[in-house]
């Protein structure tokens, strides 16, 4: 029995210990089952803390990123909004200047099509013009079965025979002349004694005498073979009489100022002693700018003394032209001041604008300072003047008005009529004739200066000579010999004058240069 509960023992044993071990591993499993699911738990609730914490820094960063690209997003929107407007801008600023380029492109070679055309056409004009010219000619000689050299040849000879003539009709017109004339001398002397009464007025217009240190100068003053005499009347257009008197230079010219600058470039060659034909243009010129200075002083002076100031530079200077120029007999400046001073004091007594008077008095007369250098009477050109030099409409009206050529406009226009009346009721012996005189050397230069070619002109002689300078390259020798005759011809058919007038062409080439 024993064995049987021994085994059954053994065997309980047996049994129970693997139980035994099954429940404790069991039970150790289910513990350590427990653990791993607490720890599964912590974990999982770990890893969803983690998860929920990266997704949450996830979300953070997200939205910064986004906050940041959106910033850069605008930034660069910005940027390539104002790059895209810069664009733009030069887009338009290179479209318009393309487009005025094409413009002027357009014109450009518009211009150059029409150049084109026109140097085709003009150069078509030459040659119809050569052509129709060569025709011409060609016609010309068929006519008169000459040629070109043979023709002028022949005018040359028609125009030496003329001068031939003419010198042989001038010949005999003067034995005439001196015949008829010779059982009037007696009367030539009365006539010559009653102009010597005159000879204050005849020599303050017409002639100045310079006084020479010695009768030897004279021959300085001719110079060898009258090269110089001739170059200080030719650069003056005065004429110098070297005569017989004693230790004086006669200086003969219609024009006062002209008269003046030869005197005193004549006193300056004395006074210095180096007399010759450089000499002479040097002190020509210095003359010529002490005279414009003397009329720029005198205009000044008139100013000063008639108690008038505003009055423009150039017609301050126009006055004192005027200290050169006479009138009837009357020195212009002095009747302009006198003038000027009796319509201040009628203005003054019948209670007017003293200023305005005297004024309008001092510029009556102002265009006579540049009637013989334009066209149209000395009221005029006054009136003109103070219209340019913006004077006021009385006072041009009062100069326009002075010889009753239109209707006063102001009592000032009135005063001014009387006091040049009063002003120029002093009679003169000889006062038509010397302006008479004055008028026709003044018409002998304006007829030489019309024709082509000519330089310049001098009436000399009292207006028996005219002096013509010619430009040398636009006229030649034998031009000179046709300009002499036409002149002439021209003078005979438009003027009426005593006696003769020799018409003397000079044609003068000079070269100047300087050693340095």
């Amino acid at each position: 029995m024993w064995p049987i509960i021994a085994i059954a023992a053994i065997v309980l044993l047996v049994v129970s210990v693997p139980v035994s071990i099954i429940v404790t591993k069991n039970k150790m499993l289910n513990e350590a089952n427990g653990k791993i699911g607490n720890a599964e738990t912590q974990a999982r609730s770990i890893i969803d803390e983690a998860l929920k914490e990266a997704e949450a820094k996830k979300r953070e960063s997200l939205l910064e990123i986004k906050e940041e690209s959106i910033k850069s997003k605008n930034e660069l929107d910005k940027e390539i909004k104002d790059r895209r407007a810069e664009m733009q801008r030069n887009e338009r600023r290179i479209q318009q200047k393309e487009e005025n380029i094409d413009r002027k492109t357009e014109a450009i070679e518009r211009k150059e099509q029409s150049l084109a055309a026109k140097e085709e056409n003009l150069a078509k004009q030459k040659e119809e013009v050569a052509r129709l010219n060569e025709e011409r000619i060609q016609e010309l000689e068929r006519i008169s079965g000459l040629t070109s050299e043979q023709a002028k040849e022949h005018l040359l000879k028609i125009v030496e025979d003329e001068v031939k003539l003419e010198e042989a009709k001038l010949i005999k017109d003067m034995e005439l002349r001196a015949k008829e004339e010779s059982d009037k001398k007696a009367r030539e002397y009365v006539v010559g004694a009653i102009q010597k009464c005159a000879a204050d007025h005849v020599s303050e217009a017409t002639i100045s005498v310079v006084q020479l240190p010695n009768d030897e100068m004279k021959g300085r003053i001719i110079g060898r073979e009258g090269r110089n005499i001739r170059t200080l009347e030719t650069m003056t257009g005065v004429d110098l009489i070297i005569d017989d008197t004693p230790e004086a230079v006669i200086l003969s010219g219609f024009d006062p100022i002209r008269r003046e600058v030869a005197r005193i470039a004549l006193e300056k060659l004395i006074v210095d002693g180096r007399i010759h034909p450089a000499r002479i243009e040097e002190m020509v010129e210095k003359a010529q700018k002490e005279v414009e200075n003397m009329i720029k002083e005198e205009g000044e002076a008139a100013l000063i003394e008639v108690g008038v100031h505003g009055i423009h530079p150039e017609l301050v200077r126009l006055l004192g032209k005027l200290r050169f120029r006479t009138s009837y007999g009357q020195n212009v400046l002095r009747h302009s001041i006198e003038v000027a001073q009796l319509s201040g004091l009628l203005a003054a007594e019948i209670g007017l604008d003293v200023r305005s008077a005297k004024r309008a008095g001092l510029l009556h007369d102002i265009g006579k300072a540049v009637d013989h250098e334009m066209e149209g009477s000395h009221v005029q050109l006054g009136a003109d003047l103070c219209k340019k030099y913006k004077e006021v409409p009385t006072i041009v009206n009062a100069v326009e008005a002075h010889h009753g050529d239109v209707e006063p406009q102001s009592l000032i226009a009135v005063i001014v009529q009387a006091a040049d009346a009063i002003s120029a009721a002093r009679p003169g012996a000889r006062r038509d004739s010397l302006e008479t005189y004055t008028q026709r050397l003044r018409q002998l230069e304006d007829i030489s200066n019309s024709f082509k070619g000519v330089d310049k002109s001098f009436a000399i002689q009292a207006g028996r000579e005219v002096r013509v300078m010619v430009v040398p390259e636009a006229v030649t020798d034998a031009d000179m010999v046709i300009m002499a005759h036409d002149i002439a011809k021209k003078i005979e058919d438009e003027m009426e004058y005593p006696g003769m007038v020799k018409v003397s062409v000079i044609r003068e080439s000079r070269v100047t240069d300087y050693a340095k």
